[in-house]
Parts: structure tokens; C-alpha cells; sequence
């Protein structure tokens, strides 16, 4: 059972609920994993391109547990701020640094809410000439159509503020073992 740390703990917050305990976490992380290593081989020079900063937790996890050889790359784009809800201004902070040319990506994302970040940045990357280009999202919550949708999603996301295993409130709950509700 997981415990939800006190307000203090949280610096004044309170938690609604656990919506995914870490062990079902862990879980579908491996079956992720799984599920992309079946889809390439080592001939397919896989990059993962990790959205930053949400999906650092996440993609440690998976990248550890991808049985291929891949390199790991990250992009830092920014449309949420200090609110809850997407400014619908992306602004790029870093650029992978990695070729894309001929190479198969798979851009990590932690949760896909409004859509604007990605929608974004996919066409970006797209022009960069990679051999494929997929999408793997911790979380979705079906608000938007994406082109191209998420090949790999881990869990359906609820319409409340998520927090935790990546995800944050202003930049903290970050550390959390779980995703709960903020």
C-alpha cells in the first residue's frame, strides 16, 4: 500500500489520491520496454529522446530496461510555467545535439495533456530525416489528436492535475515514487 506523505512533507500540499502506486509503475514500465525492444534491432541505431524535465524519471527507467543498444538524447521545451494549465506558448530550451538522420527515434514524453509541446516539436524532429519517429508517453489524456499518435502509452491519464514519478507542481513533487492527484 503507498503511503501519501502529510502536507508537510509536501510543502503545504495535499494530495487528492494515488493514482498509480509505484509497483503498477514499475510494471508497465518493463512492458514498455519490452514491447520496444521488439520493434527494432540493432541495425535501426535507436536514439530516445527524452522530454525534459518530466520525463527524466521515466526514461531512466525504461532506457535501463530496452535490451538494444540505443543512445539517449533529451529536449527541453516549456509551456506550462509556474500554472496548472498549458500557456499554449512552447518555447524550445535545448535541442538534441544527437544525428536524427536514418536513425530510429523514439521521443519519451512523461504525460500528453494539451498537446502543444508535442505537436510542436514532432514536426521539428520529423524534418531532421529519421528513419522512423515514435512517441512513447508515460500518460494520456486523450484531450488531443496527435500526429503521429503515441505507438507506446503507459497509462490512461485522469482529468485532474498529475504529480510525481517526473511530473510537478512548480517545479517540485517531482521525487515521488507514485503518480498521484494533486
Amino acid at each position: 500500500m503507498t503511503t501519501v506523505p502529510s502536507p508537510a512533507q509536501l510543502g503545504g500540499r495535499s494530495l487528492e489520491r494515488v493514482v498509480y502506486a509505484e509497483e503498477e509503475i514499475r510494471r508497465r514500465v518493463e512492458a514498455l520496454a519490452r514491447e520496444i525492444t521488439e520493434a527494432y534491432g540493432p541495425e535501426d541505431e535507436l536514439l530516445v529522446v527524452g522530454l525534459l524535465k518530466g520525463s527524466f524519471i521515466f526514461l531512466a527507467d525504461l532506457v535501463r530496461r530496452i535490451e538494444l543498444p540505443l543512445k539517449v538524447d533529451f529536449l527541453v521545451a516549456a509551456s506550462y510555467g509556474a500554472g496548472m494549465v498549458s500557456s499554449g506558448e512552447v518555447r524550445l530550451l535545448y535541442d538534441p545535439e544527437a544525428r536524427l538522420t536514418g536513425r530510429a527515434v523514439v521521443v519519451v514524453e512523461d504525460i500528453v495533456d494539451s498537446g502543444t509541446t508535442l505537436n510542436r516539436i514532432l514536426p521539428l524532429l520529423a524534418a531532421r530525416g529519421p528513419k522512423s519517429l515514435e512517441l512513447c508517453a508515460l500518460l494520456h489524456k486523450r484531450r488531443v489528436r496527435l500526429d503521429p499518435e503515441p505507438r507506446w502509452v503507459g497509462f490512461e491519464a485522469p482529468a485532474e492535475f498529475l504529480v510525481g514519478y517526473g511530473l510537478d507542481h512548480r517545479e517540485e513533487l517531482r521525487h515521488l515514487p507514485y503518480i498521484a492527484s494533486l
